[in-house]
């Protein structure tokens, strides 16, 4: 891959009512990008609210960002369309998300680090945030082992190759060669596409210091839809490429199947059948408690039920997946 100082890059922006976000995270985007040839792509899905109309207007003061209609409204379908559509100079794809705001010289910095490390993808960590008590909450447990597992691109970590991560930037011409992401996959298109990725010899860096911050949703109904999607999509993945679970994704599975097994064994047993069910809830809901009083933030005790809203609709999902069942609605 040629000098990073020389590369045409294409900012990515998968959209579908995003209004509230959208701007900030363009804003955010656009720092320190005045010395590269780039262009912003916002491939809506189909939007109700002012996501068009707020993009519309931020176009009118910068050529570089611009409109594209995306017909299949997936992420899936938005990254592989802007691969096909974008300037033919492009030679980097920078994927970046609306609910998020980016470090100073983001975009500059994945290009530079996919040569630096010669790897075909560049991943980052998140780091979750809110505007609203909820929000903050949500974003306490994700941020949490309790609530991501340890996953290593859920919380700030160093840098080094690794086999998963959230996509940040790409070789174009290599995510082409792989035929992008898979549309067949609604959910967990990123976990999958390393698989392959992997399995054809590519290196995915994880850059610590590209850390995003990331607004979650915003309601328990929306995070457990989200993390069912999550499920369902994992599970998919692993049965596709023939993976093995890793133990953080299995205990998600063990705990909804020991509530489940105690509400289903009460009647017949007594009251000890719950037993390990109300440690499980007990450590999360006194979790989330303890967090509250430590940082003096009483909506974090909110945290403890967040984690158990994610835990239990991403077994779910996973076990929908596992038993055959087709995937969910987008949206």
């Amino acid at each position: 891959m040629q000098a990073f100082e020389s590369q045409f890059i294409t900012v990515v922006m998968p959209a579908l009512n995003e209004e509230g976000y959208i701007a900030d995270a363009i804003a955010s985007l656009l720092v320190g990008m005045k010395t590269l040839d780039y262009e912003l792509l916002v491939l809506d899905g189909g939007s109700t609210d002012r996501t068009c109309e707020v993009v519309e207007n931020l176009a009118k003061s910068n050529q570089h960002i611009k409109l594209v209609h995306n017909p299949r409204r997936t992420q899936s379908a938005a990254m592989n369309i802007a691969a096909e559509v974008c300037d033919p100079r492009s030679t980097v794809l920078v994927r970046a998300d609306c609910h998020a705001i980016y470090p100073p010289r983001f975009v500059e910095n994945c290009a530079s680090s996919l040569v630096t490390n010669d790897c075909a993808s560049v991943v980052v960590s998140m780091n979750a945030i809110g505007r609203t008590p909820l929000q903050r909450a949500i974003a306490a447990a994700q941020n949490s082992r309790i609530g991501n597992g340890g996953s290593r691109h859920r919380r700030v970590s160093a840098s080094g190759y690794v086999d998963h991560g959230h996509h940040a930037a790409f070789d174009r011409k290599v995510f082409r060669s792989l035929g992008g992401y898979d549309e067949s996959a609604p959910f967990n298109e990123d976990a999958e596409f390393d698989a392959r990725l992997i399995r054809a010899g590519g290196r995915i860096y994880l850059d610590g210091p590209l850390t995003i911050n990331y607004y979650p949703r915003t309601s328990f109904s929306s995070l457990a839809r989200q993390y069912y999607r999550h499920g369902w999509g994992r599970a998919n993945t692993l049965l596709k490429q023939s993976m093995r679970p890793k133990v953080r994704q299995v205990l998600p599975v063990i705990a909804l199947m020991t509530v489940v097994f105690g509400l289903v064994a009460w009647p017949l047993i007594g009251p000890a059948a719950i037993l390990p069910a109300a440690a499980y809830l007990g450590l999360c809901i006194g979790w989330g408690m303890l967090l509250a009083v430590r940082t003096r933030q009483l909506e974090l005790a909110l945290s403890g039920p967040a984690a158990i809203a994610m835990h239990m609709s991403w077994a779910a999902g996973f076990l929908t997946r596992v038993s055959g069942a087709r995937a969910p609605a987008t949206r």
